[in-house]
Parts: structure tokens; sequence; C-alpha cells
């Protein structure tokens, strides 16, 4: 890490996210964040323009699926210069980006890698994280902690990781999986891992994957399989 304060790049996978990206694009602390990145997803209403106005970076990616354009960000990154540490947020304000220093301290101050914000041991709003999301988290996080030894709370999308432990992870997935396949690819590779607890409110919208039978069974599915083929891999 150098001397000199690092920087923060944010990374916003956006899929028809007009009414709340404006929100959070206003509740991001700058500084210390000096460059956000919102992916772009197909969207079919106004996300890109209000994410121009709310001074992002667009970025469009046509591949289908939250982990494409979680790729689709850092492939962007990569050829534009990256922050020392990338910050990855949902586009539906259930996350509260002012909560980012928090995130980002143990990486600062403690030398960790990678640190996922955790809406299990955070303060949630009533019905805020579904019954099908806490059930499938609980699942995966019990499944990690027997296959890799490791105990999580939380698969959450809000979380920090320094760059180059990121390209040292090759991340792969284009959906579902991608937030599992971080975690278990960073103990695999024995990096410094941590949780901090992090608020979550009830989304703006309704959800794309929890919100529907299908999403909810396509998402448990895909993270089961990947905490699955890393441990074996």
């Amino acid at each position: 890490m150098p001397s000199e304060s690092p920087t923060i790049d944010v990374v916003i996978p956006a899929f028809n996210e007009e009414a709340s990206l404006p929100l959070v694009l206003g509740a991001i602390p700058r500084p210390p964040v000096s460059r956000v990145v919102v992916v772009d997803n197909n969207s079919t209403d106004a996300t890109p323009k209000v994410a121009a106005a709310g001074g992002a970076q667009i970025v469009t990616e046509v591949r289908p699926g939250y982990g494409s354009a979680c790729l689709g960000g850092l492939h962007y990154l990569r050829h534009h210069g990256p922050a020392d540490i990338v910050v990855f947020l949902d586009a539906d304000f259930s996350d509260h980006p002012e909560e980012l220093p928090t995130v980002v301290a143990p990486i600062l101050e403690g030398g960790f890698d990678l640190v996922v914000g955790s809406r299990v041991l955070g303060k949630r709003e009533p019905g805020a994280l579904l019954p099908q999301a806490r059930a499938g988290n609980l699942i995966a996080c019990t499944l990690i902690r027997v296959l890799y030894g490791h105990r999580f709370t939380d698969l959450g999308p809000f979380r920090a990781i320094t760059w180059s432990a990121l390209e040292s992870l090759e991340m792969s997935d284009p959906d579902f999986g991608w937030t599992a396949e971080m975690q278990v690819k960073a103990l695999r590779r024995g990096l410094r891992v941590t949780e901090v607890p992090v608020s979550y409110r009830k989304r703006v919208g309704v959800s794309k994957i929890t919100g529907t039978l299908r999403g909810t069974l396509l998402a448990g599915y895909k993270i089961l399989w990947t905490v699955l083929r890393y441990s074996i891999a």
C-alpha cells in the first residue's frame, strides 16, 4: 500500500435503477471516494442519465447478470488506472453508502485484503432482509465454515477489497455466484478477510432476485454450487 492516502473507487452494477441510483450517488462520501463507476447492465429506463447527472462514470455491459456487470466495471478500471481499493455497492439504496469509511477501515488500519459488510451483524430495517435471503445466507455460510474453516455471517454486496487482491482472485462468475466466489477464493488464496456490521434497509422497488421465486431458486442454486466447486478445484 502506498505511503500516501490510498485511493478508493466505487463500482455499482445497475439495471433499471433510475429511482434509487440518485440516492445512492448522493450518499457516497467524497472524499475519500475519488471515482464512482456505474455499470449499466442493459437498463431500459433512465439509469445511465441519472448516473451521469450524479457525477458517475458510466460503463455499458451488455452481457446480462450481476457478475457480468461487476466484471465490466473491473475491465474499465483495469484500463483507466485502478484505485488502491475497490468498493462494491448495490444500486437499489438498500445499502448505506455513508458507512463506506467503516467498511474500508480494516484495510486502511488493519492490513486486511477483503472486508465484507455484514447485514446480519448490523442494524436491519424490518423486512429489509427477506426470509429467503436470510435462509440462503445461513446455508451458504454454514457450508463455507464446513468446507473452508472460516466463519462468515453474510454474502452481502457491500464490500471493499484491495485492487491487488481482487486481481489475484481472477473473478469470473457472470451472475448470482459473484459474492460467494470472491469470498471462497479469498480463503483459498490465504487472503486476510474480515466482516464489519453494516446497516440495511428495504430497497427502492422490487428485488430482481429475492423478489421472485425463480430468482430466489436460481440464486440459491448458483451460490451453493459456487461454494462447493471451489472447495474441490
